[in-house]
């Protein structure tokens, strides 16, 4: 990894379907879930509208008041389900080189629960500087501020969001629920058609 330089730019990176397809993992452990507690969920569409925080789509298939121990019980499933099947993102592993090579530092900001993240960064051999979780939408300035970012890359509207609030440029890729026309209207300064593009775009990025 390269050395960070103070005039080398932070880069932060959503995790669900922009660095990681999460889908087919996530996918698992909701059928799990709706077997251990004979709940239906549609699994389906739950994978067909990641990024918002677990509690948002736990709501759609328990009572309020069962939703915290519901949450609890899918993370605890989830090392279990929902890591081997998960696979990097065409240009995922490039893209956070490009930074590092750069000079910059690469860090994850996720809605995901921290841990879960971090397995999933040691499973497929990524290596960020900093993994930050249980951040969603606007949350994310919080870190993106805390660490210095100057660009954020994600796939979700909420992405674009939160890298205004940071002040940060919104790299968006069209590689999740959201279209290029959605990211564009929410104000994303650049979309690409996924991470394979990022590298170009990065070389001529001038924020340094």
């Amino acid at each position: 990894m390269a050395s960070t330089s103070t005039s080398a730019p932070t880069v932060g990176f959503d995790l669900d379907m922009t660095l990681i397809d999460s889908r087919p993992g996530i996918h698992a452990c909701w059928v799990e879930l709706a077997e251990r507690t004979g709940t239906y969920v549609d699994a389906d569409l739950v994978v067909s509208r990641l990024g918002p925080p677990l509690a948002e789509e736990m709501a759609y298939w328990f009572p309020a008041d069962q939703v915290p121990a519901m949450a609890d019980l899918y993370r605890e499933l989830y090392p279990s389900y929902a890591i081997t099947g998960t696979q990097a993102m065409p240009g995922a592993r490039e893209a956070i080189r490009a930074v590092q090579s750069a000079g910059g530092r690469a860090i994850v900001v996720t809605a995901k629960w921290e841990p879960n993240a971090r397995l999933h960064m040691k499973h497929l051999g990524m290596e960020p500087d900093a993994v930050i979780g249980n951040l969603w939408a606007e949350q994310k300035a919080d870190a993106l501020l805390e660490h210095g970012a100057r660009v954020y890359v994600g796939d979700h509207v909420g992405d674009v969001r939160g890298a205004r609030r940071a002040d940060a440029v919104s790299v968006a890729v069209a590689t999740g629920p959201c279209s290029a026309a959605e990211l564009t209207e929410a104000g994303a300064d650049v979309v690409l058609t996924d991470l394979t593009e990022f590298g170009e775009w990065f070389s001529d990025y001038d924020g340094c």
